[in-house]
């Protein structure tokens, strides 16, 4: 490979929560084992080499006022939107920054609804989602998707059309690819979704964050690809952060082509002041979206697979009692360990304590509503990843 994703970082007191923060509390490491950062959705690869250049020659330039995004900064986007997604026809028009894809849900939802307002959200639900709308006012509603007799993620369809009708919702939170799951949605799902919500006058805000990640053999489908109705009433965003791990840097953007949404947002977002774009966030994405960052992508998505492969092979291998569905998309698993824990009376909080014992740093996956959840990232190097199955294979598992 031409980019390298087998070092393994220091990144001790170098600003990273993932590998400085235990996230499960009263959780410790045993001494003699070494830390495996897998938990919050952070990669540890370096990222593209072009992002740091461009970050470099614009500090260069010692003057740091007030600006307004660069015409570069949206070509890069339109072109990155038409070779990695198709989407022809996009405008500098129809693109908007957002501090981060949170920020922008929110102000769309403000847009679209009042406080109290019933929100359509699937389940198992991406924790951010559940803090801010929440936080926010607005009640969530969730359809479960089901697992089907291959072990796939699905939407029920009659379900979701149930609940847009007894609670009288106008507006659903829509993640492609989906997070937790790593569902990629296939562009007849998307559509048949589309139609639900067109049914009950809903529009739709589509999360796609984690759409340049798809493992391999699933390729994203833009929500707002599939109709000409999902493009008048969805509103999508996007953001180099998960691709490139630059959440520390802050940058996303929405793309919308209805106007009359398009300006109804951007009013909303800036009424605080804060959605405002860092010089050098811009600067970070224009040099992600360079043709070596599509090299570079196209690499990392080669080693999640694998990681993914391995990963998914193992557990259901060797932990008798640890279901889960591949995932098609993102670089996380999401463990049930339901039949684990009853079968050897622990509770869930023993098992995740467990597994930090030996260094494994993963997450609680509860708060994203499934009872007996575990999140495993595995956007790291290889060897930690078969390191990591291997201590919780021999220490968490099976027990020594």
């Amino acid at each position: 490979m031409k980019y390298d994703f087998t070092t393994i970082m220091d990144r001790h007191g170098k600003d990273s929560i993932a590998v400085d923060v235990i996230p499960i509390p009263d959780a410790t490491i045993r001494e003699g084992f070494s830390r495996i950062p897998m938990w919050v959705a952070d990669m540890n690869f370096a990222t593209v080499p072009t992002i740091q250049s461009h970050i470099i020659e614009r500090v260069k330039h010692p003057a740091f006022g007030y600006f307004n995004p660069s015409e570069e900064y949206f070509r890069a986007i339109i072109q990155w939107q038409e070779k990695r997604n198709h989407v022809t026809g996009l405008t500098k028009e129809a693109i908007g920054y957002e501090n981060g894809v949170l920020g922008g849900v929110m102000s769309a939802l403000q847009v679209l609804c009042s406080p109290g307002d019933s929100i359509l959200l699937h389940s198992p639900t991406y924790i951010g989602f559940t803090g801010c709308i929440t936080n926010y006012g607005y009640h969530i509603v969730h359809s479960d998707l089901i697992l089907d007799e291959n072990g796939i993620w699905r939407m029920d369809y009659e379900d979701m059309d149930r609940k847009l009708k007894e609670h009288k919702i106008h507006a659903a939170v829509f993640c492609s690819p989906h997070n937790p799951s790593g569902r990629v949605w296939e562009r007849w799902e998307i559509e048949k979704a589309m139609d639900v919500y067109r049914a009950n006058d809903c529009f739709v805000i589509s999360d796609e964050i984690w759409s340049d990640l798809t493992l391999d053999g699933y390729h994203h489908i833009p929500t707002q690809s599939v109709s000409q109705w999902a493009k008048e009433h969805v509103i999508a965003m996007y953001a180099p952060s998960k691709t490139f791990n630059l959440a520390g840097l802050i940058g996303s953007y929405h793309i919308i082509y209805n106007k009359y949404l398009r300006e109804r947002v951007e009013k909303q977002s800036s009424l605080c002041h804060y959605n405002s774009m860092n010089v050098l966030s811009m600067h970070a994405l224009i040099g992600a979206y360079q043709p070596e960052g599509h090299e570079w992508v196209d690499e990392l998505r080669a080693v999640l697979t694998e990681n993914v492969d391995y990963a998914y092979r193992y557990i259901t291998e060797h932990f008798e009692g640890v279901t889960l569905a591949k995932p098609q998309g993102t670089y996380m698993l999401y463990l049930d360990c339901e039949a684990w824990c009853k079968s050897h009376h622990k509770t869930m909080d023993e098992l995740l304590k467990a597994g930090v014992a030996v260094g494994v740093i993963w997450q609680d996956g509860r708060p994203f509503h499934r009872p007996y959840a575990i999140r495993l990232n595995l956007a790291l190097p290889h060897s930690l990843v078969k390191e990591a199955m291997e201590r919780l294979d021999r220490y968490v598992f099976h027990g020594e």
